[in-house]
C-alpha cells in the first residue's frame, strides 16, 4: 500500500451543489438576523416559531410553482416575462367561470399563453425576452377590456379557497400542492429524456437539433408548462386572497427568476439543480419576510432583489461553458 493510497481524500462541492450550500447558509444567516431582530425588539422569536415557519413556507409554495415554470424556461437558454399577467388572466378567468371548470379554465388560459410563447420562440425565432414581454402586455390589454378597467367582482370557488389556505393536519395544502409539482418537475428533469433534451438544448442548441433531438418541440413544451405553472400559481393566489385582482401577478416574475438564479441554474441555461431553485424560493420568502419586519419599503426590496440578481449574472455569466 503506497502512501498515495493512505492520503485522505478531500471533500469537494460539485459546481452545481455549491449555490445550493451558499444559499442554505444565507437561510441560515436570515433567521438569526430575523431572530435576533425581533428578540430585541419585540421580546419574542417569532421566525423560529413552527407556524411562522409554515405560513412562510405556504407564501412560498405560490412563488415556488412560478419558479417551477420558470426554471424550465432558463434552463433551455431563455426567459418568460409574460408570467405576471398570464398568472393574473388564469386567476380572473378561474374566478370568472366559476364550478367545476374554474380551475381547469385558469389552466388552460396559462397552457394556451404558454404554447404561443413556445411558437413564436421556436419557429419565429423572436427573442423570448421580447415575445413574452409582448405577449404579457397582449394579456394585460385583453384583461383590462374583460374587467372594463375595474377589479373583477367574482370570487374563488370552494375548492380553490381549500387548495390554497384550508390545512390538513396542521399543514398548509399549498405546501402540498408545491411538493406535487416540484416532485414532477425533479422527476421529468432527472429521469426522462425530455429533461436531458432540455439540458442539451440549453447547452447548445444547434448540436442538440444536430444530434437528432426535437428541439422545437421541446422548447414549445417548456414554455407551456411554464405558462401552465404560472396559471396554476394564479388559481392558487386566488382562493388565497377569495379574489382575483388586476396587477396580482407582477410581484413574481422578479422574485421566480432571482429565486432560480440564486439557486444556480445558469441564466444562458444548460446547468441546475431543482433542489437549487428551491432553496432560493425559500430564502427569497424569508428575505422578504425579515424586510417586512423590519419595515423595509417595497422600492428598498425591489433593489436587494436588483442586486442579488446582478450579481449572480456576474458570477454565472463569467463562468460559461467551455464546450458552448
Amino acid at each position: 500500500m503506497t502512501a498515495a493510497t493512505l492520503k485522505p481524500r478531500r471533500f469537494a462541492l460539485a459546481a452545481d451543489d455549491k449555490p445550493i450550500v451558499i444559499a442554505s447558509a444565507f437561510i441560515v444567516v436570515l433567521l438569526m438576523i430575523g431572530t435576533g431582530y425581533t428578540l430585541a425588539t419585540q421580546g419574542t422569536m417569532t421566525l423560529l416559531s413552527p407556524n411562522y415557519l409554515l405560513q412562510q413556507l405556504q407564501i412560498g409554495a405560490f412563488l415556488g410553482v412560478v419558479a417551477a415554470g420558470m426554471m424550465l424556461v432558463i434552463l433551455i437558454g431563455h426567459i418568460d416575462l409574460s408570467v405576471a399577467w398570464t398568472l393574473a388572466a388564469a386567476a380572473m378567468m378561474a374566478t370568472t367561470v366559476g364550478g367545476a371548470w374554474a380551475i381547469p379554465t385558469g389552466l388552460a388560459v396559462g397552457l394556451t399563453v404558454g404554447v404561443i410563447n413556445g411558437l413564436g420562440v421556436a419557429y419565429l425565432r423572436v427573442p423570448s425576452m421580447i415575445f413574452t414581454l409582448g405577449v404579457n402586455a397582449v394579456m394585460r390589454g385583453l384583461m383590462v377590456a374583460h374587467t372594463g378597467g375595474f377589479a373583477p367582482q367574482t370570487a374563488a370557488t370552494d375548492l380553490m379557497r381549500f387548495l390554497a389556505a384550508e390545512r390538513i393536519a396542521g399543514i398548509p395544502m399549498a405546501i402540498f400542492v408545491w411538493l406535487g409539482v416540484s416532485v414532477v418537475i425533479a422527476i421529468v428533469l432527472k429521469r426522462t429524456v425530455f429533461g436531458r433534451t432540455i439540458y442539451a438544448i440549453g447547452n447548445r442548441e444547434a448540436a442538440a437539433y444536430l444530434a437528432g433531438m426535437h428541439t422545437r418541440g421541446v422548447i414549445i413544451t417548456a414554455f407551456a408548462a411554464c405558462g401552465m405553472l404560472a396559471g396554476l400559481a394564479g388559481v392558487l393566489l386566488a382562493g388565497y386572497s377569495t379574489k382575483a385582482y388586476q396587477g396580482m401577478g407582477d410581484a413574481y416574475v422578479l422574485p421566480a427568476i432571482a429565486a432560480v438564479v440564486i439557486g444556480g441554474t445558469n441564466i444562458l441555461g444548460g446547468r441546475g439543480k431543482y433542489l437549487g431553485t428551491v432553496v432560493g424560493v425559500i430564502l427569497i420568502v424569508l428575505l422578504n419576510s425579515v424586510l417586512s419586519i423590519m419595515q423595509m419599503p417595497e422600492a428598498g426590496r425591489q433593489i436587494i432583489y436588483g442586486v442579488v440578481i446582478i450579481s449572480m449574472l456576474l458570477v454565472y455569466g463569467r463562468n460559461q461553458r467551455v464546450t458552448s
